[in-house]
């Protein structure tokens, strides 16, 4: 019971702020839009993804990268609550309450896929204006690749966070490497017409899978990666696995925080 309601406290506490600052629904969610409008409308009739004149316009091809720089932006600066947190006492008297550390983990990676996931699916009433038509038969599958990837990277913001000391240091990170991460996944040009040399690091890239999963179940089977579904939602589930178990490995004691929280 006391791990449960830890749980739930922190993931309540998380939707509540998120939910009462605009400004950050307003990045999260406006700015990938944008990118959306004004890159795809411009490349449109400029690129066809894949090369073959029966391939979806940049529009349709941009819109699930869209969605996926969606779910970055919400999931990661939703884990940056982690560092002001520290700063400001709150971490410590979490840390110091009789319930286990792992709650912490568990808390704020549901409240931030929570908040990513939530944000997809509003995304995806913009769909027709890609000109795409969803399958209502897709979206379970949908909701299941939005809760993967929300939580691989809350899981990898969590990871980052709980490393560094500032707001500042944060933010640089995401544009060192998150960034590059998002370009490099497949979400803005197609692996298959990518430069020799690049198509192994974005084959590297778990993000990818992620991406990939996204362009097939919203373009059709041959819009995506050339591993199948089942494979990339297979992927990105260890990836969200893998980032579950780095940031439960760090809090419960292996590794102390940057700002030497016992």
């Amino acid at each position: 019971m006391a791990l449960a309601l830890a749980i739930w406290s922190l993931w309540r506490r998380d939707v509540v702020r998120f939910l009462r600052q605009r400004s950050r629904i307003v990045g999260a969610l406006a700015t990938p839009l944008v990118f959306w409008a004004l890159l795809g409308s411009g490349l449109d009739r400029a690129f066809v993804p894949g090369g073959a004149a029966s391939a979806p316009g940049y529009l349709a091809f941009f819109f699930p990268g869209t969605i996926a720089l969606i779910l970055l932006f919400t999931a990661i600066f939703s884990t940056i609550s982690v560092i002001e947190d520290r700063q400001q006492g709150f971490l410590q008297g979490v840390l110091v309450a009789p319930v286990p550390r792992v709650a912490i983990v568990i808390g704020k990676l549901l409240g931030g896929t929570t908040l990513a996931a939530g944000q997809a699916m509003l995304c995806l009433l913009m769909a027709p204006l890609a000109g795409i038509s969803l399958d209502l038969a897709a979206l379970p599958s949908l909701v299941v690749a939005f809760v993967l990837m929300g939580l691989a990277l809350t899981g990898l913001g969590f990871l980052l966070a709980w490393s560094l000391d500032s707001t500042q240091g944060f933010h640089a990170i995401m544009n060192l490497l998150l960034v590059p991460m998002w370009l490099l996944s497949g979400a803005v040009f197609p692996v298959a017409t990518a430069a020799a040399w690049l198509r192994p690091i974005m084959l590297a890239n778990p993000l990818t899978y992620g991406v990939g999963a996204l362009q097939s179940l919203m373009l059709g089977p041959g819009a995506g990666l050339d591993v199948g579904l089942g494979v990339a939602l297979a992927v990105t589930a260890g990836f969200a696995g893998a980032t579950i178990a780095g940031s439960a490995w760090l809090i419960t004691g292996v590794r102390r925080p940057a700002s030497g929280i016992r």
